[in-house]
């Protein structure tokens, strides 16, 4: 089956406005795509053809009669399978104890959104189960595996969305990140993921005061036009933030950031990195001050790792609802590999250890709020190795150190904890040829600032925009 070279969603955009395609042609192309490659990745965990293709016709018809075209028009986006309610199809949350799950009646903020900008749903990515891991590896829909290698994991719980942009068979996949969750998958796969500043998209849910809408994209401007359409205030979320004073996608070109301060940290002074992961993104974020015209500087100072804090509190707090709901205990062989040790590890601790754990949570932001008083930007790696095995475990040992408390991204929590923006973009590969992220935090509210050295980063050091076609599936059938 042929599967046209995939372009970027603002090439389809500016192709279909242009009447060079239709909406319904690149509807086509992507499903073809889909059949060909899905096979032995397993991004894919629900396929609307007809309903995709009828959205698209109708999009096709609206230009016949002379309508401007919307920023995202005729652009098939795939849609993370987690709380992300989409109409005409199931959101099952990974989980088999919502294999069952009825087709949605409605849409989240942000699907409604890229709907009216013109992009047409095409399907469902798969998520680690309930988003509790760091591999997208479920009892119900089986292993999520990395364009790139096969063998490897893309990373979660946005491992679908992450795999299917990075092969090429959609522009843009929804994601959520509520620990690191969209820029993790990114930088395992060679993607851009940006984790916006909480509020910035409207929630369909108050899932947790970390969890932020988002993409992962191919390409820096894609994100900031997807920013563009997605974001602004909506009365569904208290926490929305007011509508942004610029275009992010004309900032992500224009911004003077010029002797702004930055400081990069291989580890935040807790955490083991593989040597060749450090290396790189030292290099990376280095020419990237360079390139912007950064003031850096080496940050040696050591920060509390509220990585396992947050996870023990998350977890305590999902089994509750397990327990409210039935599922525990006496369903817990339901629940997959990953996210069953998820509970066993952290879910019935002691108050007094919850109280510690609390108490850490709330250093972390006063850490950060007292870096970003003197300082503009914090770079690190995203993750402190390259990806590991698809089904997992999440390594518990790196370069020979103990890794239990910290496991292999324990970076992007502090974004997450403080309500930063973050960002990860493609810092380079591994002598093997596996994709390592930079990641780079800014000051709250800075959205247009990450953005913009992001988009330096990529002009200064061009990235394949999907794994090489030289290491396509097909090469690496395991």
């Amino acid at each position: 089956m042929s599967h046209p070279e995939p372009c970027s969603a603002i090439e389809i955009a500016e192709a279909v406005r242009d009447r060079r395609t239709t909406a319904r042609a690149q509807v086509a192309a992507c499903l073809d795509r889909i059949a060909s490659l899905d096979g032995p990745i397993n991004a894919f965990v629900f396929v609307d053809a007809d309903g995709a293709m009828a959205a698209a016709e109708a999009l096709d018809a609206r230009f016949g009669y002379g309508e401007p075209a919307p920023p995202f028009a005729g652009v098939p986006v795939a849609v993370k399978d987690l709380r992300d309610t989409c109409i005409g199809m199931p959101t099952r949350n990974g989980s088999l104890m919502a294999r069952d799950a009825p087709f949605a009646s409605s849409d989240t903020p942000q699907i409604a959104r890229l709907r009216r900008a013109g992009a047409i749903m095409i399907g469902k990515v798969a998520t680690a189960e309930y988003g509790l891991d760091g591999v997208t590896h479920t009892l119900l829909h089986g292993t999520t595996r990395n364009p790139w290698n096969l063998e490897r994991t893309p990373s979660g719980s946005s491992g679908g969305s992450s795999a299917a942009v990075a092969a090429g068979m959609v522009p843009i996949a929804t994601g959520g990140d509520g620990l690191g969750s969209i820029r993790c998958p990114a930088a395992f796969t060679g993607m851009v993921g940006l984790k916006p500043s909480l509020g910035r998209i409207p929630r369909a849910d108050g899932f947790a005061d970390t969890s932020c809408p988002g993409a992962i994209t191919a390409s820096v401007a894609e994100t900031a036009r997807y920013l563009d359409v997605v974001s602004g205030p909506d009365d569904c979320d208290r926490m929305t933030l007011p509508a942004a004073s610029v275009s992010f996608e004309d900032s992500m070109e224009q911004l003077d950031v010029a002797a702004l301060r930055a400081s990069w940290s291989v580890d935040l002074g807790f955490a083991p990195v593989e040597p060749e992961v450090a290396a790189v993104c030292e290099q990376a974020a280095h020419r990237l001050a360079e390139a912007a015209g950064l003031v850096i500087e080496t940050d040696r100072s050591r920060w509390t790792n509220a990585y396992e804090a947050w996870n023990a509190l998350a977890a305590v707090e999902l089994r509750r609802r397990f327990e409210y709901e039935g599922i525990l205990p006496d369903r817990i062989d339901e629940i997959s590999p990953g996210p069953r040790r998820f509970i066993e590890q952290y879910a019935y601790r002691g108050n007094e250890e919850l109280r510690r754990f609390r108490e850490m949570v709330m250093r972390v932001e006063k850490e950060a709020a007292a870096f970003f008083r003197e300082a503009d930007v914090l770079m690190t790696p995203t993750a402190c190795c390259v990806p590991y095995a698809a089904e997992g475990p999440l390594p518990t040992v790196i370069a020979g150190k103990d890794a239990s408390h910290t496991n292999g991204e324990p970076f992007t929590a502090l974004a997450s904890i403080a309500w930063n923006p973050s960002i990860s973009v493609p810092a380079g590969v591994s002598s093997d040829g596996l994709p390592i992220g930079l990641l780079i935090n800014v000051r709250r509210h800075r959205d247009d600032l990450a953005l913009r050295l992001a988009r330096i980063w990529e002009q200064t050091n061009p990235w394949p925009l999907t794994a090489p076609p030289g290491l396509g599936p097909e090469s690496r059938l395991v």
